[in-house]
């Protein structure tokens, strides 16, 4: 995606003002609180968990996917996405069937019902953050990534686990 070019500044502009700690904790608490109503809407609108959604819409798009596979394309962790998965087994909404040529395999796909979900769901499917994130031009982008790196690099209690699991109020 092309980059905006960036408007011209004029001589009588003032410069920017200095980025404020407090504006930016402003903005962090935004960002989280819209993905979280948006995935309560979801759960409302479609009776799924926003992460549940994120599942079947993958599987919407790449039908016969493996847990692992599926865990990779959500950047969730194996035994996450296994859990959700079976949720949505449970529900009658997504088939899971051992692979012909070797039964150790699993493959999921969607059940019709499934796949009569995901069609009447709220937009996005994939949560509102991967979505937008997946917008974001490659410098701005690479810009949040050094900026939430250098937020990181100040917490002590920080737990390299964390990154692969869903948001709780996702799941």
């Amino acid at each position: 995606m092309p980059l905006k070019k960036e408007k011209q500044k004029r001589a009588d502009e003032p410069a920017p003002a200095a980025a404020s700690h407090m504006e930016a904790l402003k903005k962090l608490r935004i960002v989280i609180r819209a993905a979280q109503r948006h995935s309560t809407w979801i759960e409302k609108q479609c009776g799924v968990s926003g992460a549940q959604l994120w599942v079947m819409q993958e599987l919407s798009d790449a039908p016969g996917l493996r847990v692992g596979e599926l865990a990779m394309k959500l950047a969730m962790h194996q035994t996450t996405t296994s859990n959700l998965v079976d949720i949505l087994a449970r529900r009658g909404l997504v088939i899971k069937k051992r692979d012909q040529h070797d039964q150790r395999v699993v493959r999921l796909t969607l059940s019709s019902e499934g796949k009569k979900l995901l069609k009447a769901a709220p937009q996005p499917t994939r949560g509102l953050l991967p979505e937008a994130l997946r917008h974001l031009d490659q410098a701005h982008l690479q810009e949040l990534d050094s900026g939430l790196q250098a937020l990181l690099d100040l917490l002590d209690a920080t737990d390299e686990r964390f990154a692969m699991q869903p948001l709780p109020f996702t799941v």
